[in-house]
């Protein structure tokens, strides 16, 4: 047990950097050499691992947490326009739905990691 409490505190940080390993072999697939700025947005949550900072830990949950509020309202105010629901529409919602929830609940865990280590 005393591993797994040890461990968790990465988890968000794995996560976010899984988002932006999937994200660069997708675009780069199909733009190439120009997907490799990507790469630079795991920088601060591989430095989060290797070597934490406070005030790192906090910015990054500040941040993903506007990003994160902004993606829940844009996704329920683009899921209350579609009337029609197809098959395809009705799996994309649901993926993305998925994701949002997970990047917020990711945002709000390195928050709590932050606050932990300052108090």
């Amino acid at each position: 047990m005393n591993l797994i409490t040890k461990y968790s505190k990465f988890v968000p940080y794995l996560y976010f950097l899984t988002i932006i390993a999937y994200w660069f072999t997708d675009i780069n697939k199909i733009e190439g050499v120009s997907a490799y700025p990507i790469l630079l947005f795991g920088i601060p949550f591989i430095w989060q691992i290797i070597k934490p900072n406070n005030r790192l830990n906090f910015g990054l949950g500040i941040t993903f947490v506007c990003l994160s509020s902004y993606m829940i309202i844009a996704y329920i105010s683009e899921s209350l326009q579609i009337v029609n629901f197809s098959n395809v529409t009705k799996q994309v919602a649901v993926y993305s739905g998925l994701f949002v929830a997970a990047n917020f609940i990711m945002a709000l865990w390195i928050m709590r990691n932050s606050m932990k280590k300052s108090f």
